[in-house]
């Protein structure tokens, strides 16, 4: 049964008072039953609890129900809901956390929430090879079952939300900001492609809240947190990526990361995360292995063809590192003769360049 009328505008009162992360806004429910009995009572049962003078003060301020007016009218298109903590339809595995979001917005199909999500994470400035691997992974996965869940940030996490469309799979993008303020504005495009694909956008967040650089930190426990592993692509040492990948195992959640060149700088904190236990992945069948006991993971389905030559065996390797032509005649056991043929075609079609020396996919 949804949240009384009442209720729900109190609980939005208090989702837009300043300060008032996560954990106040339980110990709060915890001790009044009801967000509406919280807002009743009186500001000494609110200093009793620990929680700040300046959110007593402002719940009843007309800027906090201005914003909970707000949010309730947005809540009256189709396609948008709220789901509060501890009511149907809030993710079950996000509920587990200590600091599971109070309320979260969503546009799109919320039930997507519910089924199994792999979340992919990795560099803002990634590579070409880097971005060619993640709509390949993103393209199987969705192929295999999984709702692919990202951040809708530059790099990989884009190329994660591309390759599952392109699978005519589902595809969840957690925001670092409201709603109505869609960041990057590059990727306002990708999102309503992701509304259209039948995807969902997720924030917790109130619906205006602009970019701000602590959100998007805070905004990594909810992917992982909502899915069953998180699987880095390419990612520097100091990359946010990281953090969702510590969160993930502090969660309990599977951790992939997937190798690439010793010379990429984009590939240690991948290799970082495999010194520090996490699996290391080559193909889709290294996260199925781990997941098989996921009985409504549906079997992997036929995934639509890929560009021409996406998945040719030389480029396969090339998404994987850079190499010599020499290199990939020993990799694949091809003549020499023959992988020099190959990669004149894949070159023609775009697919491959050869810098320094070295060939190296493109992206596509």
């Amino acid at each position: 049964m949804p949240l009384p009328p009442a209720e729900l505008e109190a609980r939005l009162r208090l989702h837009a008072l300043p300060g008032f992360g996560p954990r106040r806004h339980r110990r709060l429910l915890e001790a009044f039953a009801s967000a509406s009995a919280a807002l009743s009572a009186p500001a000494s049962a609110w200093r009793a609890l620990g929680l700040p003078a300046g959110c007593a003060e402002a719940r009843r301020s007309a800027e906090v129900r201005q914003q909970a007016a707000m949010a309730l009218a947005w809540l009256e298109q189709p396609q948008r809901q709220l789901l509060p903590l501890g009511e149907p339809g809030y993710p079950a595995l996000l509920a587990e956390l200590d600091d599971a979001p109070p309320l979260l917005f969503v546009e799109g199909e919320a039930a997507l929430l519910e089924q199994p999500q792999l979340a992919m994470v990795g560099s803002r400035r990634a590579s070409k090879p880097g971005l060619d691997t993640a709509r390949a992974f993103a393209r199987q996965l969705a192929g295999a079952g999984f709702v692919i869940t990202s951040g809708l940030a530059l790099g990989i996490d884009g190329a994660a939300h591309r390759g599952a469309l392109e699978a005519s799979g589902k595809t969840v993008a957690v925001l670092g900001t409201g709603l109505q303020r869609i960041y990057p504005a590059r990727h306002a495009p990708l999102a309503a492609e992701i509304l259209a694909g039948g995807g969902a956008l997720v924030s917790e967040l109130p619906l205006d809240c602009p970019p701000q650089a602590g959100n998007f930190p805070r905004r990594n426990r909810i992917i992982s947190g909502l899915s069953l592993g998180v699987l880095v692509v390419e990612a520097s040492p100091s990359s946010g990526s990281l953090i969702t990948a510590r969160l993930a195992a502090e969660q309990g959640r599977e951790v992939y990361a997937i190798p690439g060149s010793i010379h990429h700088p984009g590939a240690r904190g991948c290799h970082q995360l495999i010194r520090d236990g996490a699996t290391l992945v080559e193909s889709i069948e290294h996260i199925l292995e781990a997941l098989r006991g996921w009985q409504n993971i549906a079997p992997p389905q036929p995934v639509p063809p890929a560009p021409t030559g996406e998945w040719h065996p030389l480029l396969a390797l090339l998404h994987a590192a850079p190499q010599t032509s020499e290199a990939l005649a020993l990799a694949s056991g091809w003549p020499l003769a023959r992988v020099l043929a190959a990669l004149t075609e894949l070159e023609l079609d775009g697919l491959v360049a050869c810098e320094g020396g070295r060939w190296l996919g493109c992206a596509g």
